[in-house]
């Protein structure tokens, strides 16, 4: 089997370069012809809209991350609670991944007026929820994890670290507009600290006698293997 890309997947890595480079609001089919080396009308010819093309890659990257919790089905549930957890930290220097999750994030303001995007987005939302609590009904069948509402406490986990991602990329690298107070501001590691702080403030409390807690560490080093499709 070939281990080239196929024309589609192309065309979906040059949507990602594309919003990087441009945001959601003023990418066009051009930008993302010229970063997968596509011709416009090739594009056009399998999606009549900007509007069809980002549809197909939000399908696209919500598909990839299903294929890629699916897996890491068989790890340990505390291992895979810990790489969940470390998936929603950003680097420092992530400055690529920042940027891409701020065009993500012009998309999610779509969802009350778009309802293909809408669909698409609340099909992300009951994936990540529906992992963890896949984890964590494996990690009490287990003996890993106490007795939990498990749908209650999922939802927990995911808006506290969806909310961390989305503050922190919503208000740093701004301007420096002297009317934003600077210690209001989220530090470039916020969401490295709000991870440390559902470790052990949620995930912690939720460890059977004897289990030990992983660290943040072990955490995005299980995120970094499934983000290489080990």
């Amino acid at each position: 089997m070939s281990d080239q890309p196929s024309a589609a997947e192309e065309i979906m890595d040059g949507v990602y370069r594309a919003l990087r480079a441009h945001g959601y609001a003023d990418v066009t089919m051009q930008d993302i012809a010229d970063e997968c080396s596509k011709s416009k009308s090739l594009l056009h010819y399998h999606y009549d809209t900007k509007e069809d093309l980002l549809v197909a890659f939000l399908d696209y990257v919500i598909t990839d991350s299903e294929a890629r919790i699916r897996a890491h089905a068989d790890d340990p549930p505390v291992e895979r609670l810990a790489g969940f957890v470390g998936w929603f930290v950003f680097e420092a220097d992530a400055v690529d991944r920042e940027a891409f999750h701020i065009a993500l994030l012009e998309l999610r303001t779509q969802g009350p007026f778009n309802e293909r995007i809408r669909e698409q987005l609340v099909r992300s939302d009951r994936l990540l929820r529906g992992t963890v609590a896949d984890i964590l009904e494996s990690g009490i069948e287990a003996g890993t994890f106490r007795e939990v509402d498990v749908g209650e406490t999922a939802a927990l986990v995911v808006a506290t670290l969806d909310g961390a991602r989305t503050r922190q990329i919503t208000l740093t690298g701004g301007d420096g507009d002297d009317a934003v107070d600077i210690d209001d501001l989220p530090e470039p590691t916020y969401t490295r600290r709000v991870a440390e702080a559902t470790l052990q403030r949620i995930v912690e409390p939720l460890l059977a006698e004897d289990v030990a807690l992983p660290s943040l560490e072990d955490g995005i080093a299980e995120m970094n293997r499934a983000d290489e499709g080990e």
